[in-house]
């Protein structure tokens, strides 16, 4: 049996940080892995890094970074079981629902993970974060991998990536789920709960990598002006718009912000409704507020979030350029995403 290989991808962010001879915070090493962390020579795994150069603060991540990465993963599908991508917390579930659509026909897991603290620091989140990353990287059955998907462990849990938010800049609990369970949990022992967990399809890998970054976010509130959505409404080069909504998916009824809207998507806008709220779902029609967006043609996004609604926009505009075969497949579940 083939020795079990792990490979390492480290972008940026807190959990790569210890300390030099003069106290001070330094990049990881990797060439001193089983220094830093000498647990890892128990699991007996073959272990690779790569590192960004430079390495990249989560704040500072564009698309041409995830794009990098999938490629990277691209490049080394066959010669590893698992990857572990090292990563800023900030922006984590955005790389995460990028990294979800971009890497078409995954079988095998790429757990993100990172830390609140330091790896250096004596109270560390990131040594557990990591070691538990990699062990569910290579976690196998029947020779098939457990996870074969992209997702966000971090304190003790394990997430679909394109359903998390960041919910906490302060606690180790720093991401939620919502919409979805989780897909594992790391106690004593490492439970699976196979029944939230993709199934594989064994296909070839084939990415979506033109994306197109003609997107936008407008977070209603209210109080809004008109002269604020409309310069939103106007901006060259918007193709589509995620629209951030209150509740189920409504809005304020104001005639102004209606026929704004609709103007805009006679004029070719793709406008895509998300609800602001961290759990639930979208259901246009439902209240009076939300069903005069239905009828000027305003897509529901369902229990998508916010991340996964704009990074799949991006990644389905990089591809599509007719608005009716890109409503379709945005509303088409790619990768758990949505529930069906």
């Amino acid at each position: 049996m083939a020795q079990t290989s792990i490979l390492i991808i480290y972008t940026g962010g807190t959990i790569g940080m210890v300390k030099n001879e003069k106290g001070s915070l330094v990049p990881f090493n990797f060439a001193q892995i089983y220094q830093q962390i000498p647990e890892l020579q128990k699991l007996h795994y073959r272990i690779e890094a790569i590192s960004f150069d430079p390495l990249i603060d989560s704040s500072d991540i564009m698309p041409e970074q995830w794009v990098e990465m999938a490629h990277i993963i691209q490049n080394r599908y066959e010669d590893f079981d698992g990857y572990v991508i090292l990563h800023g917390s900030d922006t984590m579930s955005y790389t995460a629902s990028a990294l979800s659509f971009i890497l078409g026909n995954l079988n095998k897991p790429v757990i993100i993970t990172g830390s609140q603290l330091p790896l250096g620091e004596l109270r560390t989140d990131g040594r557990e974060n990591f070691i538990n990353a990699i062990e569910i990287a290579a976690a196998k059955e029947d020779e098939t991998p457990l996870v074969p998907e992209v997702c966000i462990y971090f304190e003790n849990k394990l997430f679909r990536g394109n359903r998390t938010y960041k919910y906490n800049a302060e606690n180790f609990k720093a991401f939620v789920s919502g919409n979805y369970p989780l897909l594992a949990e790391s106690g004593v022992y490492l439970k699976f709960y196979k029944e939230n967990i993709l199934k594989p399809n064994f296909k070839k890998l084939k990415l979506h990598t033109q994306l197109d970054t003609g997107v936008g976010i407008i977070k209603i509130f209210p109080g809004m002006q008109a002269s604020f959505i409309h310069s939103i409404l106007a901006t060259k080069g918007l193709r589509a718009l995620v629209l951030e909504s209150f509740g189920s998916g409504n809005a304020f009824s104001k005639d102004w912000f209606i026929d704004g809207l609709q103007t805009a998507i006679q004029k070719g806008l793709i406008i895509v409704n998300v609800t602001q709220c961290i759990g639930g779902s979208v259901e246009m029609g439902k209240y009076e507020t939300s069903r005069r967006l239905l009828e000027i043609g305003v897509v529901s996004a369902k229990d998508m979030t916010t991340a996964s609604a704009l990074t799949k926009l991006m990644v389905i505009l990089g591809e599509e350029k007719h608005n009716k075969d890109i409503i379709a497949s945005f509303t088409r579940p790619w990768a758990g995403e949505i529930s069906e």
